[in-house]
């Protein structure tokens, strides 16, 4: 299995209540053949993370559920529905929005795309990203035709997704699947990886080497700003801002 190695024991836990944990990971499949390599992706977070899937029905086609971690647990839209029996049971994509750290959208196809620019929530991916904390990050890594990916369309929505803070990760130009060359491939799972990692260890360091959680709303949280602070064009100053909402944040803005 290809890919980045995780961090040192040490410096993988977060401290929640004086007790240590790992970080965890929502990883999330939409509709595009990229989901082929899902399961890949899980493994490169297991490692290093707790982690929990979600699928959406076109995802599907693609992703090898016998190839997932043995405890990477899968849930799709039928587990929506079939959770909750009654007022007063759990609500599977609010449970899920709570137990996460971070999520990442890979890959995201460009109907998911559309749909969360537009605020749509028709499946259990959708309605964790409506009901989704943005003081915690978000990645998302498109997969599609490179006519797909150019069309004025995919720029809105985009634009959109920027204003929320969800942090792109860009696709990359090979051959598609369709037999074409271009731009719109999804980024190798390592990238992914590596990319969310760095984010974590960022926010480590700044940290002076813990990540202490805050209690806000009366849930327990980890001080993220609203906009993620990882941009491979960004220095790795981060700066520190004790004004939003009386927790410690960090906006990743050069000093």
């Amino acid at each position: 299995m290809a890919h980045s190695e995780p961090p040192s024991a040490d410096m993988q836990l977060y401290q929640v209540n004086n007790a240590l944990r790992k970080p965890r990971i929502l990883l999330a499949a939409s509709g595009s053949v990229a989901a082929i390599k899902f399961a890949n992706l899980c493994h490169c977070f297991s490692e290093w993370a707790e982690v929990k899937a979600v699928a959406t029905k076109a995802s599907l086609h693609f992703v090898d559920r016998v190839s997932l971690p043995k405890d990477v647990t899968l849930y799709t839209d039928e587990d929506e529905w079939s959770s909750w029996k009654k007022i007063g049971d759990s609500v599977l994509h609010i449970e899920l929005r709570k137990w996460a750290d971070i999520m990442v959208i890979a890959p995201l196809s460009a109907n998911t795309l559309g749909k969360i620019a537009g605020g749509l929530c028709d499946n259990l991916l959708t309605c964790i990203v409506r009901a989704w904390d943005y003081t915690k990050p978000m990645f998302v890594a498109p997969a599609m035709n490179t006519f797909m990916w150019t069309n004025p369309f995919t720029e809105r929505h985009l634009m959109v997704i920027d204003d929320l803070g969800i942090s792109l990760i860009p696709p990359v130009t090979k051959r598609l699947a369709c037999g074409d060359y271009g731009n719109g491939a999804m980024a190798e799972p390592s990238l992914i990886y590596s990319t969310v990692v760095a984010l974590v260890m960022r926010i480590y360091v700044a940290l002076g080497g813990k990540l202490h959680a805050v209690k806000l709303n009366g849930e327990m949280t980890f001080p993220f700003c609203s906009k993620s602070i990882y941009s491979p064009d960004e220095g790795d100053q981060v700066v520190h801002n004790e004004g939003l909402s009386g927790r410690l944040a960090y906006d990743g803005t050069p000093s």
